[in-house]
């Protein structure tokens, strides 16, 4: 059975997508390609259709991540198909809390830097209006961050198979 993992941001076009990048390096990594599908959306659906920012875009590729991604809006409909919903900064954890049709269905929404035992704060923030600067501190913040899913997730998938 499928282990399915969804990160959650505003608009779907810069940290969420780039979490979804770098998650889905890393279960390609762990071997658990098969067994682990990722994926992103937006609380809002102000930019369902469009590419990811184009400073996202460059900052993934230029650290060797895939970049190929379409905006969506997350859905109420999706929880029973998930079994982790990441929020990406506490505004999308209550969000997508409130929108859970089931007390189940909200105890799958975690914040991504929980995930980080260095963490300092748990949001990462928002690097739309802003340089170049902020989507590489982005970066590094899902990278430091991936790690921590990663070892969960993993442990859930074993859990599951045994």
């Amino acid at each position: 059975m499928t282990y399915r993992v969804c990160f959650v941001c505003t608009g779907n076009i810069c940290r969420s997508p780039m979490a979804e990048s770098v998650f889905r390096a890393r279960v390609e990594e762990a071997g658990l390609a098969g067994a682990v599908e990722v994926d992103s959306a937006g609380t809002g659906g102000w930019h369902e259709g469009d590419a990811a920012d184009p400073r996202t875009v460059a900052v993934l590729e230029e650290h060797g991540y895939a970049s190929g991604h379409t905006a969506r809006q997350f859905r109420a409909s999706w929880f029973p198909a998930l079994d982790l919903v990441i929020a990406l900064d506490e505004g999308h954890q209550r969000a997508l809390r409130a929108l859970a049709p089931t007390p189940e269905d909200e105890a799958k929404v975690r914040l991504l830097r929980s995930y980080d035992p260095a963490a300092d704060g748990l949001d990462v923030p928002d690097p739309y209006y802003g340089g170049t600067e902020g989507f590489e501190e982005c970066l590094e913040m899902v990278e430091a961050a991936s790690e921590g899913v990663l070892a969960a997730v993993s442990e859930s998938v074993e859990d599951r198979a045994a």
